[in-house]
C-alpha cells in the first residue's frame, strides 16, 4: 500500500491544532486539513475576565457598569464596557491566531491543507480534498462539533443566537438588555454570568433539577445560590414548548411560565460536525451527538481514530488534548493505550469558578457500600487568602474510600481550576488522602483548603463506627498473628 502520510488529521478544531504538532515531536509525517479554528472560545473567556473586572469595580464602589446613575448614563456605560471587553477580546483571539498559524505550523513540518474534503475507499482508502488524495497509514478526525438545535415551535421562524456566533452577532455593536438562554451546560451558566456583568437581564432555562446533570448535587445547589444572587433567573426542571414573536417581541413558553425577551440564547448541546465527510462509505458509524469509538478512540473503521466533542462529551479543551494524545498514540504504534477519564478534571469558569474530578459522592455511593465512603468537606471562608482578597464563597470538597484513596473531588471556589490539578495529580498517581493533609502550603494560599479537608480523614476515620464483620475479621486475623 502506497502511503504519503503517517496520519492525516481532519477538522480545524483547536484538538486537531494540538495532535498535528504532538505527530511531528513523535517524528511522524503529518498533514492537517482545514486548519481553520474557532477561537469563540477564547472571546468568551476574555469577556467573562472583563465581566469580574466590572463587578470588582462596582464592589469596591468605582464606576462599575451597576454604579447608579441615569438610565441614559447607565446605557452609556454599559455600551463602553461592552465595547471595549469585545476589544480586549479580539485581540487575544488574534494574539493566539498568530500562535498557532499556518506558517508556524508548516515550520514544524506540518503539511498544512485548506479546503474541504471526503474519505473515498475505492481504490483505496484515501482522503481527498482540492482535487488530490491524500493517503495515510491512518486517519484522525478532530473536526470539533456545531450546536445541537432542538425541536421547538417557532424557534426557526423567531430566530435566536448559538454558542457559535453569540459574540461575533454584536461585535462593535449593542449588547440586547434581555436575554433567555435554554439548556443547561457549562458554556450557558458562563455566559449567564458574563452577560448579567454586562447589565443585561438573563433567564436560564434547564429541563434537569439542578443547573448541571454530572455535578454534585450540593456544589450545584450553591452554584445555583451565587448566580441567582448575583441576578441570574434560574428555572430548573423546565422546557421550553414554544417560541413565538408579539409585537414585535420575543416570547418563551418555558412550562407554565411566559417569558418575554430580546434575544434567545441556545445552548442545549452539540452534535458532530461531520458534514459531507462521506463516513458511510468508509465504514464509520455516528450518532445524532457523536462517533461510535471504542475505549482505545478508534471508529468503526479500525484505521480511523477521533477526539474532542466529535466523539460527544461536554466542550472542554484539556479534555479534548488528552483524547488527542490516546487516539495519536494508537493511530502512529501499536493501539494500545485507553481513555481512562478518571483523573482527568475539567471546569466551569463562573465566578466563584467550579471544577470537579473523579466521582461525585451520589456515584461513588452508587458504586461502593456506603460504610466505605467518607466525604470530606471545608468551607472557603476558613482560608486566610479568601478572606484576604474577600472570597470567601466556596467548598472542598473529597470524595475518599476509608483506607485513605481518593476517589473524587469538587470544589467552588476561588482558584478551583489550579487547585482540582494537584487532586487530579493525586489521583493519577495513587497518592492517598493522608499526604495531602501533610502538605504545609504556602501562606497565605488557596493551596491551604487541600490540607485542611484532607485532615478531615482522619477525624472522620476515628469518629466512623467499624461495622460488626469488619470488626470480627480484624480480630480474627489478630489471633491468628498472635504469638
Amino acid at each position: 500500500m502506497t502511503v504519503d502520510y503517517d496520519v492525516v488529521i481532519i477538522g480545524g478544531s483547536f484538538a486537531g491544532y494540538y495532535a498535528a504538532l504532538a505527530a511531528t515531536q513523535l517524528r511522524a509525517t503529518v498533514a492537517l486539513v482545514q486548519p481553520k479554528v474557532d477561537y469563540g472560545f477564547t472571546r468568551h473567556h476574555a469577556l467573562t475576565e472583563i465581566g469580574k473586572l466590572a463587578q470588582k469595580l462596582n464592589d469596591a464602589g468605582g464606576f462599575g457598569i451597576h454604579a447608579t446613575h441615569t438610565d441614559t448614563s447607565e446605557e452609556c456605560h454599559i455600551s463602553m464596557a461592552w465595547q471595549e471587553a469585545m476589544l480586549y477580546a479580539q485581540c487575544v483571539a488574534s494574539n493566539l491566531q498568530e500562535h498557532h498559524s499556518p506558517a508556524i505550523l508548516a515550520a514544524q513540518g506540518v503539511d498544512v491543507i485548506v479546503g474541504s474534503g471526503q474519505f473515498q475507499s475505492s481504490p483505496q482508502l484515501a482522503f481527498a480534498v482540492n482535487n488530490r488524495l491524500l493517503r495515510a497509514r491512518t486517519y484522525l478526525l478532530a473536526s470539533g462539533s456545531l450546536p445541537e438545535i432542538p425541536e421547538i415551535e417557532g424557534l426557526q421562524a423567531t430566530g435566536y443566537l448559538t454558542l457559535s456566533n453569540i459574540w461575533q452577532s454584536f461585535q462593535g455593536g449593542t449588547l440586547p438588555k434581555n436575554w433567555v438562554i435554554i439548556g443547561g451546560i457549562p458554556q450557558s451558566i458562563e455566559i449567564a454570568q458574563t452577560l448579567v456583568r454586562f447589565g443585561c437581564s438573563v433567564t436560564l432555562v434547564v429541563k434537569h433539577p439542578y443547573i448541571l446533570p454530572y455535578l454534585d448535587s450540593e456544589i450545584a445547589i450553591l452554584l445555583q445560590a451565587q448566580l441567582e444572587v448575583e441576578g441570574v433567573r434560574i428555572l430548573t426542571g423546565k422546557s421550553v414548548t414554544q417560541v413565538r414573536v408579539i409585537e414585535n417581541k420575543k416570547w418563551i413558553q418555558a412550562g407554565d411560565k411566559a417569558i418575554e425577551t430580546d434575544e434567545i440564547l441556545v445552548a442545549t448541546g452539540q452534535q458532530p460536525n461531520l458534514e459531507s465527510l462521506n463516513l458511510a462509505t468508509v465504514g464509520v458509524k455516528w450518532h445524532r451527538r457523536s462517533l461510535v469509538v471504542n475505549d482505545k478512540l478508534q471508529t468503526t473503521n479500525h484505521r480511523i481514530y477521533a477526539c474532542g466533542d466529535v466523539i460527544g462529551g461536554y466542550d472542554f479543551a484539556n479534555i479534548a488534548n488528552y483524547e488527542a494524545k490516546i487516539a495519536l498514540n494508537n493511530a502512529l504504534f501499536f493501539p494500545r493505550l485507553r481513555a481512562d477519564y478518571r483523573s482527568i478534571p475539567w471546569a466551569i469558569f463562573s465566578v466563584p469558578m467550579l471544577a470537579q474530578v473523579g466521582l461525585t459522592e451520589t456515584q461513588a455511593k452508587r458504586l461502593f457500600s456506603r460504610d466505605k465512603i467518607l466525604v470530606l468537606r471545608q468551607y472557603f471562608k476558613t482560608v486566610a487568602a479568601a478572606q484576604l482578597r474577600d472570597e470567601t464563597t466556596g467548598m472542598c470538597k473529597l470524595i475518599v474510600l476509608r483506607n485513605g484513596e481518593i476517589l473524587g473531588a469538587s470544589i467552588l471556589g476561588a482558584e478551583a481550576g489550579e487547585l482540582i490539578n494537584l487532586i487530579a495529580l493525586a489521583i493519577s498517581q495513587k497518592i492517598k488522602v493522608k499526604h495531602l493533609a501533610n502538605l504545609s502550603p504556602t501562606y497565605p494560599s488557596y493551596s491551604e483548603i487541600l490540607e485542611r479537608t484532607a485532615r478531615e480523614w482522619s477525624k472522620q476515620k476515628l469518629n466512623t463506627n467499624i461495622p460488626l464483620q469488619e470488626f470480627l475479621e480484624g480480630f480474627f486475623h489478630f489471633c491468628r498473628n498472635w504469638n
